[in-house]
């Protein structure tokens, strides 16, 4: 698997993890490219998932290989593909921490 994370970001505290997986058959080039001095590009084969962390304003391009060059196919903002812990989870996680 091909991977390049790269951030020059000072305040790591403000980064969301995120969650994203290629329902499509095609292989897919994920990028975020709009937050400056940050470079995310990662190559998804149909089906695999993929966890990053991501600036909450930063925007997950999806390139396709088209037919005389990479194809934008969509643009997600990453604060809709946060993951969120559901309530039960945390509670739980709590309470075995207090026991």
């Amino acid at each position: 698997m091909t991977q390049l994370l790269y951030s020059r970001l000072n305040d790591s505290r403000n980064l969301m993890l995120c969650y994203y997986i290629n329902g499509t058959g095609k292989t897919l080039i994920a990028r975020i490219a709009n937050i400056p001095n940050w470079k995310f590009e990662r190559i998804i084969f149909p089906q695999e998932r993929l966890f990053f962390e991501a600036p909450p304003q930063a925007q997950l391009e999806l390139h396709r290989n088209g037919e005389t060059a990479m194809d934008v196919i969509d643009s997600i903002p990453c604060s809709y593909l946060k993951v969120r812990e559901e309530k039960s989870q945390v509670q739980e996680t709590l309470w075995h921490q207090i026991a």
